[in-house]
């Protein structure tokens, strides 16, 4: 199963300026909902309450504090799913990773929530696919496979 981490960032690394920011700032919103439509996506508590809107025609499993990711994985009956945040859950989830989609935004926020709340190793990617997300802004969407797991 292909576990795909799926994010807006900022050029510094941040998702948000803080947990209960409603991201109104993400260009590739629309590329989001393209991806993930038909598959299961998770997602942590406090980025849930924060979109206060159903995600239709996909299964947003909410991951709590004492979730463990491998359970929850292996309930899955899908040839994909994705992660879409906030830091703690991405953490959670990252020795599962098998791709990372990033959408790089022209945005410094000097601090923030990070898209890992604790440091990693450097794990190895392989870019396998650009997509343009928005022209005008010179946006663009990097898919990289992890050819080596993140610790």
């Amino acid at each position: 199963m292909d576990i795909i981490l799926i994010a807006a960032i900022t050029q510094d690394g941040f998702i948000a300026r803080h947990k209960n920011e409603r991201i109104n700032w993400s260009k590739d919103l629309w590329l989001f909902k393209k991806q993930t439509m038909g598959h299961p996506v998770f997602m942590g508590s406090r980025t849930w309450s924060c979109i206060k809107k159903d995600l239709k025609g996909r299964e947003v499993i909410v991951v709590h504090r004492d979730d463990k990711p491998k359970e929850m994985l292996r309930k899955l009956n899908s040839e994909k799913c994705f992660i879409a945040g906030g830091g703690l859950t991405n953490t959670k989830f990252k020795s599962h990773l098998t791709h990372l989609f990033v959408t790089p935004h022209p945005l410094l926020f000097g601090s923030g929530i990070r898209l890992f709340s604790e440091s990693i190793k450097e794990p190895e990617l392989l870019l396998q696919k650009t997509v343009p997300v928005n022209l005008e802004s010179r946006i663009y969407q990097y898919q990289y496979q992890i050819t080596k797991k993140l610790r």
